[in-house]
């Protein structure tokens, strides 16, 4: 149901108990610098903005390969949140080498099994932003290769 890498993760924060689940996330987020943008790369779609439920900016980038697999990048700014930061390390690893499509069409329930039910409770806008970002430039990505198709 969830891609394989995404399903790992799931199980991880799964079999954790809440302490050690929090110091994962933590850890997590420690590691969102990684999933900025390197040198030379080059995207296909970029979305750079800061948004009203969001503490600061923050950067998707899109590349999709021959494949058509999707690999995502993000920046984000020095406000952002730990969980955002979590979420950011956790879906770009978790998603990576999907199609857009099949990014569009991943059901949300699992971010509950990852973060717990006690964050999501607190936390709730900033836990699903991350997921509908990239979502969202996956839909301006199959958008516009109807468009193109189209044409």
């Amino acid at each position: 149901m969830y891609p394989p890498k995404l399903e790992a993760i799931i199980s991880l924060f799964e079999s954790l108990p809440e302490v050690e689940r929090r110091e994962t996330l933590v850890s997590y987020a420690d590691n969102a610098k990684k999933q900025e943008p390197r040198p030379g790369e080059v995207f296909i779609l970029e979305d750079v903005r800061k948004d009203e439920e969001c503490a600061d900016t923050v950067g998707v980038y899109l590349q999709v390969d021959d494949q058509g697999k999707a690999h995502f990048r993000m920046t984000l700014g020095p406000e952002v949140q730990t969980l955002t930061r979590a979420m950011t390390a956790i879906l770009c690893k978790g998603l990576d080498r999907r199609t857009p499509q099949e990014v569009l069409e991943l059901p949300s329930d699992f971010v509950t099994r990852i973060v717990g039910a006690e964050l999501v409770r607190v936390r709730s806008q900033t836990i699903y932003y991350v997921l509908t970002r990239i979502k969202g430039i996956c839909k301006v990505y199959l958008d516009r290769q109807r468009m193109a198709e189209v044409a």
